[in-house]
């Protein structure tokens, strides 16, 4: 979408900031920009006049309404843009908004700090442009029927997002996120509009093994071109770990494609906590197998040191929202050093998961440990060939 053609909604109770982001944002070529004074105004713009806004900046801290009462009202409306936070206030007051909006099924695209910095404003206008560049601010939520006939179809396609050793620069293990892609589409179908429909339908295994099997029949040119073996992870729900089977199924796949369980990572999400006999028993069975298993999204979900302690995980991925600003976040780094300093001691692998700056990626860097890099910095989830070009390209500018 050409930057013309982009309509642009500032809200903030600050005259002078409305004014100046107004001025830098017609300085960079955007001159489809209304601004508002309170949230109430811009809700009335939009609910009364019918005004769409292709993104929304707002402020955090405003009176009456305030910027988590407006997220929550766009996600009552269906708001289909994006939506960037613009404050000044404690980083984990952020974070945790970022969070809310989340939850509202909004479409966040990023925070930006107040005092606005020109460098700041353009990397959230350059995400700003991917989001609307693919689509996702339209994209919907599939039907159960539409869910059941991409699996028919066999339209659930592997994209592809590497880890990198942060001391060697090579690709330790690659994960492996689902897509749907249908002819009719102009662009692969994000996870976002189907796994919950997966999961509220029981179609969540069908759409596993398919994205597994696919990811199987990859490996062995993925390793060709690596020219090193490598581990691929793939997700797993705490919900599926009830179905005792699944260590078997997921070996009966391997035994197809000659691969081997230490081959794998099974990331197992944070969301829900491992609490039933069931799940506790698949995860152990997993393991005695020789699969990995991995902890994801640490920091957002259920675990507890106990779990750390008793639960035989191979691999902790740290979460997004402890990354974010790391190198000026104490917080965040006091709980990352006390991870290095767990993993060190229990021979775990150690992810951190959606680096974003150069200032994060240095920062985990400068740890003496091999943390596993993972991040669109680095690498976006990529088909196959794409995946391809881009490790010919990584090899030539990092590790020769």
């Amino acid at each position: 979408m050409e930057r013309f053609n982009i309509h642009i909604a500032l809200v903030d109770d600050s005259h002078a900031i409305l004014m100046m982001l107004a001025a830098n944002l017609k300085e960079l070529g955007y001159n489809n920009i209304s601004v508002f004074i309170s949230a109430a105004a811009v809700i009335e713009s939009m609910q009364i006049k019918k005004t769409h806004y292709d993104v929304i900046f707002t402020d955090l801290n405003m009176p009456d309404i305030d910027g988590m009462g407006l997220i929550r009202c766009l996600g009552q409306q269906n708001y289909q843009g994006g939506i960037i936070i613009v404050s000044e206030m404690d980083p984990r007051v952020i974070s945790l908004a970022c969070e809310l909006a989340k939850a509202q099924m909004t479409h966040l695209i990023g925070n930006l700090s107040k005092p606005i910095t020109l460098d700041g404003l353009l990397y959230e206008l350059d995400k700003l442009h991917t989001f609307l560049r693919k689509g996702t601010h339209s994209t919907l939520a599939l039907t159960e029927d539409e869910l059941i006939d991409a699996i028919t179809e066999n339209q659930i396609t592997p994209h592809y997002q590497p880890k990198i050793d942060s001391k060697t620069n090579r690709v330790s293990s690659i994960e492996v996120l689902a897509r749907i892609v249908r002819p009719q589409d102009s662009f692969p179908i994000p996870p976002s509009a189907f796994i919950p429909t997966a999961e509220k339908y029981d179609l969540i295994n069908l759409l596993t093994f398919q994205l597994f099997e696919k990811s199987s029949a990859d490996h062995q040119r993925l390793v060709e071109t690596l020219d090193h073996d490598f581990k691929t992870a793939i997700n797993l729900s705490s919900t599926q770990l009830t179905d005792l089977d699944c260590p078997d199924k997921l070996e009966t796949i391997l035994d197809v494609y000659n691969m081997k369980p230490d081959q794998v990572i099974l990331e197992i999400t944070e969301e829900h906590a491992l609490a039933n006999d069931k799940q506790l028993e698949t995860l152990n069975r997993l393991r005695l197998r020789g699969f990995g298993v991995s902890l994801d999204d640490f920091g957002t979900g259920f675990t507890n040191l106990n779990q750390l302690r008793t639960l035989p995980f191979t691999e902790i991925k740290i979460d997004r929202s402890l990354i974010c600003e790391l190198h000026n976040d104490l917080f965040s780094q006091t709980i990352v050093n006390a991870l290095v300093s767990l993993t060190n001691k229990q021979n775990i692998d150690l992810v951190a998961e959606g680096i974003e700056t150069f200032e994060e990626l240095e920062f985990l860097q400068s740890y003496n440990k091999n943390i596993l890099l993972q991040g669109y910095l680095i690498s976006k989830p990529k088909p196959i060939t794409e995946l391809l070009q881009w490790h010919r390209h990584w090899i030539k500018s990092v590790i020769e």
